[in-house]
């Protein structure tokens, strides 16, 4: 995913050591877009760098909406998705390998 075309790539630097990233696969034909990874180094979470990084990534899509997949028990990630906008759309039931099931998040950009 990170090293295909039209995939919006961005990362958060902090002394100049990476402590984010994101990607944002912009699907034009379906209007929409898809967070398909966002990550920040435990030790730098709570500080707004993911809510930037999601920020970022969105003004980038040239679509309407933008959706994602987290984990059921991703209680962090669902709440900073949620304050940021995004509400349920979705279930995949075991998605994961582990059997987990995802949640499918929306979020309408204009």
């Amino acid at each position: 995913m990170l090293t295909f075309a039209g995939v919006v790539r961005l990362k958060a630097l902090v002394n100049a050591t990476m402590v984010g990233f994101i990607a944002g696969d912009v699907r034009r034909e379906e209007g929409v877009g898809w967070i398909t990874t966002l990550g920040v180094l435990p030790e730098y979470r709570r500080r707004g760098i993911g809510t930037a990084l999601l920020h970022a990534c969105e003004a980038q899509m040239p679509v309407e909406r933008v959706r994602l997949s987290v984990r059921r028990s991703n209680d962090e990630a669902i709440a900073l998705y949620l304050r940021q906008g995004y509400h349920h759309n979705g279930i995949w039931p075991a998605y994961y390998l582990d059997g987990e099931d995802a949640l499918v998040l929306e979020k309408w950009l204009r």
